[in-house]
Parts: structure tokens; C-alpha cells; sequence
């Protein structure tokens, strides 16, 4: 009996080490729980995490990109309502708002059955798994990846040009992909690409290398382009966003100068630069108006 209860302990123990080395069963996804999702992967097996604290952004906050909010919005009451609408590619500047602006659409257009699901770049790879997951929800999906760019030969690149328009399987009508990005095409461009330009009949044609990378962004149906601000503009923004923070002498000189000297620190005029300063101005007149009582 001693040898049984031996071996017993040992198939015990080693069962137990083989089920760490399984991937869990999957979570069942409670959709009621957030508005936005995480996609997350746990011993190689993906899950869509909800998040329960989600950035809640006014749309009328964004200031200076009056053009590109009525475009990405257009397009995402379309999509919400049932309409056809196409994936859209947000590109420019830092800090102009690209995110904050679909952020705020999601935060606008959830109680009408819109949800986001974020999706790094190293899981675009997962994305057939993720629409196989929501597919036959009654949701509208947008999913979104930020800060979106590739180098050469990485996987999730191909991943995405085949779920935007290369899949056997027709594209799922209740998921949109929205993207940001600093690069228009996605992907660097180099000096020796120009090589491989033709001139035929008098017209200039690219290379394959740069099709190629073209070919990716071409696959979404609307680009749109954010730029820096002007001065006027960026003090615009200032003035808006300490409105917000309820501080006072928004519009002095002493403000002007130095919201214009926050932006040479920086080298940059964008509206989450006037953030950041509105944010540290108001902090500092509080801090100094509690110290006074």
C-alpha cells in the first residue's frame, strides 16, 4: 500500500505541473461591465479584459480640429446606426488630439452601443480571434490601436492588411479599426526607396518597397491628417483648458507668456501641450492662493 500511496503522490504532483504548463480555460467576457475592453494574453491564450476606470473625454474639449471631428465622427454615427462606414487611419502631429478624439467619440456614442476594444501592436496577430469573439454581439466594435507604426517582416503587419481587406472571410459588419498613427504609411520610409522610382512615358512610378508599405494605408477607407497649431490657435486651447480648471486671469499677458514659454521648452505647439500647461498653471495658483490662508 505504501508503494500505491507513492505513486499516487507522484502522478498527484506531476498532473499538477502539467496544468500549469496548459493554457487556462477562457474567462467568459462580461460585456456589461465596461464600455471599454483591453485585449490581454495569459499563457498564450488571448482575453479581452474590460476597464473599468475609462478616460472620459468631452468632445467639445477638443478644440483646433473642428474639420477632423466632424470626418471621424460622421463616419462612427454611420457605423452606430447600422450604415455602411469605413476604418479610419487618424494621422499627424503629437499630441493633437488623435486619441483624445476617439476617446471621446466612444465616450459620446456608448450609450447608443458602441464599445472599444484596445489592441497592442505585438497582438495584431490575435485580431481573427478577437472578431470571431464579438461577431454575433449586438455592439457596435471599434478596435483600436494606438501610436501604430511597423518595422520590416513584423507579423502584425501582415495581420492587418489581411483583416482589413485580404480575409477569405468577409469582414465582420459590427467591428471598425480605428488607428493612430505619426506615419501616414505606417511604416519608415528610406532615402534608398527613391532608387526604385521608374519613369515611364514622362510619369514618375514607385517601387515595389514603397507600394508596399502605401498598400497598407490605403486599405483604410478614410485618412485623417491632424498638424500642429499656430500661436493663435495653441492660446486658444490654453484659454479653453483653464477655463476648465476654473483659474483665473486667463487671458493676462502674464498667462500668454508664459503658456508661449511652456511651448518653446518643448518645441511644441499641440493641444496636449496646452494641457500640460493648463494643468500645471491652475496647480500652482491653487497651491499658492491655500498657502496665503
Amino acid at each position: 500500500m505504501s508503494d500505491v500511496s507513492h505513486w499516487l503522490t507522484r502522478a498527484e504532483s506531476l498532473v499538477a505541473r502539467l496544468e500549469k504548463l496548459l493554457p487556462a480555460e477562457p474567462v467568459p467576457v462580461d460585456w456589461k461591465a465596461a464600455i471599454a475592453f483591453r485585449w490581454r494574453k495569459f499563457n498564450g491564450r488571448g482575453t479581452l479584459q474590460p476597464v473599468p476606470q475609462v478616460h472620459r473625454i468631452d468632445i467639445k474639449a477638443l478644440c483646433g480640429i473642428d474639420e477632423q471631428k466632424s470626418l471621424v465622427e460622421q463616419n462612427t454615427r454611420q457605423f452606430v446606426e447600422g450604415h455602411p462606414a469605413n476604418n479610419v487611419l487618424l494621422t499627424g502631429a503629437r499630441g493633437t488630439g488623435k486619441s483624445s478624439l476617439v476617446k471621446a467619440l466612444l465616450n459620446k456614442y456608448a450609450p447608443r452601443g458602441l464599445r472599444l476594444i484596445e489592441v497592442e501592436k505585438q497582438d495584431l496577430i490575435d485580431l481573427p480571434d478577437i472578431v470571431e469573439m464579438i461577431y454575433r454581439r449586438p455592439e457596435r466594435f471599434v478596435l483600436y490601436c494606438d501610436d501604430l507604426s511597423f518595422e520590416a517582416d513584423e507579423p502584425g503587419y501582415k495581420a492587418l492588411k489581411v483583416i482589413l481587406d485580404g480575409s477569405i472571410a468577409a469582414a465582420s459588419e459590427n467591428c471598425l479599426i480605428y488607428a493612430t498613427s505619426n506615419r501616414r504609411h505606417l511604416m519608415p520610409e528610406f532615402m534608398n526607396e527613391n532608387l526604385e522610382y521608374k519613369h515611364v512615358g514622362g510619369e514618375i512610378h514607385p517601387g515595389e518597397t514603397s507600394e508596399e508599405k502605401v498598400s497598407l494605408s490605403e486599405r483604410f477607407g478614410l485618412w485623417v491628417s491632424f498638424y500642429p497649431f499656430d500661436q493663435d490657435e495653441y492660446l486658444r486651447i490654453v484659454g479653453v483648458w483653464l477655463d476648465h480648471f476654473k483659474a483665473g486671469g486667463v487671458r493676462s499677458d502674464e498667462v500668454k507668456h508664459a503658456a508661449l514659454q511652456w511651448s518653446l521648452q518643448r518645441g511644441s505647439r499641440s493641444g496636449r501641450v496646452a494641457w500640460q500647461f493648463a494643468r500645471d498653471w491652475a496647480g500652482r495658483k491653487r497651491l499658492s492662493a491655500t498657502r496665503r490662508k
